[in-house]
């Protein structure tokens, strides 16, 4: 890049979460928020949210999306980049909408968005370009002037996202007893979606088995479980599983689940297990529930060690990722030809969403991508 330091055309950068309740009486207006439109009753809601109410009604994503935006204005300080980075979230207070109003009536024109989600998929890309569409249209309503954004591109595969997770695992596994660690094997997780959903994710062209999203997280699984062998000089067993399914049970979705391929690691003799966050960010609740409690619950039954790594969270070199993120993006759009950091067999991510990707369960606009209504 011609400048490591210029954010231009950007003049700030806005970090895109789903948010999280913070409190007891807040759990079921999120959970209402976010399955708004789908005629859940309020007592099912209160079920689902069992979950948060074993952990006093708070999501510890909030906390983690505060960390994380301490740890890019950190980032972007040392650096000398000079970029404004605010926080808005889908479901939750600090609501995108009332950020963007803010960011709007603060002078801010381009925003370049990182989203929370890493790989593609309707749920972890579109919905969050639909919802900066509805909330475009919400400003454009007030009469407000409309700001041009940009969301960065996937990030899955960044040295910035990977290394931090390689670390993880080696930690993990020195936790284990000796006499089970070489053995162990690392059961790379992510969040389960509809195979309908996985089979159209990406682009037109690599939708399939799986799509983009279950090629994505095999590359990273891979990138990862190498990169343990390289260290190690252990070449430890892996798979990628699924947890936190919700839903119809007659619709089908990825698996294996968590908990019921551990039951087969067991049946087959494994003599201990890693879990490998790979499809999170921070540990929010699926990764609190979902493994350090449901899944860490089953292997104790078991009797199986088990063992879950750190997902990236505020790592410095993830901030780090994303200020790469930020400039070349940046000089992209100044028309300067720059070289994008990407680990892995698959190269680094398109810029803008193409038409067909990752598409709609129904019709709605979506910003950010080659579809959208807003330039």
């Amino acid at each position: 890049m011609a400048d490591q330091r210029d954010p231009a055309p950007y003049d700030a950068l806005l970090l895109l979460s789903f948010g999280g309740p913070e409190g007891p009486d807040d759990v079921v207006p999120f959970l209402e928020n976010v399955t708004r439109g789908r005629g859940i009753p309020k007592e099912r809601l209160k079920e689902v949210g069992q979950h948060y109410f074993l952990f006093g009604g708070v999501s510890p994503i909030n906390d983690q999306n505060r960390a994380l935006l301490a740890a890019l204005r950190k980032d972007f300080a040392d650096a000398g980049l000079d970029l404004p980075v605010h926080w808005g979230n889908r479901n939750w207070a600090p609501y995108l909408t009332d950020t963007l109003r803010e960011m709007v009536t603060a002078g801010h024109r381009r925003i370049a968005v990182l989203a929370t989600s890493a790989y593609a998929s309707y749920s972890g890309c579109r919905q969050y370009r639909e919802n900066l569409a509805d909330a475009l249209a919400t400003l454009e309503a007030e009469g407000l002037p409309l700001p041009r954004v940009d969301k960065l591109r996937h990030y899955f595969n960044h040295p910035g996202f990977v290394r931090p997770m390689v670390e993880g695992v080696l930690a993990s596994l020195a936790e284990l007893d000796e006499p089970v660690r070489a053995g162990a094997h690392l059961a790379f997780t992510t969040h389960s979606i509809p195979t309908s959903a996985a089979d159209t994710s990406g682009p037109a062209d690599q939708h399939g088995e799986g799509g983009a999203y279950v090629r994505q997280h095999l590359d990273v699984a891979r990138l990862v479980a190498d990169a343990v062998r390289e260290q190690t000089g252990v070449e430890h067993p892996w798979e990628l599983v699924y947890q936190s399914r919700s839903g119809a049970p007659h619709i089908p979705w990825l698996e294996p689940d968590i908990c019921d391929h551990l039951e087969a690691l067991h049946a087959a003799g494994a003599p201990a297990v890693v879990m490998v966050p790979i499809g999170f960010v921070s540990d929010h609740m699926e990764v609190l529930y979902d493994l350090d409690t449901e899944a860490t619950a089953k292997a104790a039954e078991l009797g199986l060690p088990v063992r879950r790594s750190a997902t990236v969270g505020d790592d410095p070199r993830f901030a780090a990722a994303v200020r790469d993120l930020v400039l070349e993006r940046a000089a992209a759009e100044r028309g300067t030809s720059v070289e994008r950091c990407a680990l892995g067999a698959l190269g680094a991510s398109h810029d803008l969403c193409p038409v067909g990707c990752c598409p709609a369960r129904s019709e709605r606009p979506a910003a950010a991508g080659a579809d959208s209504p807003y330039a």
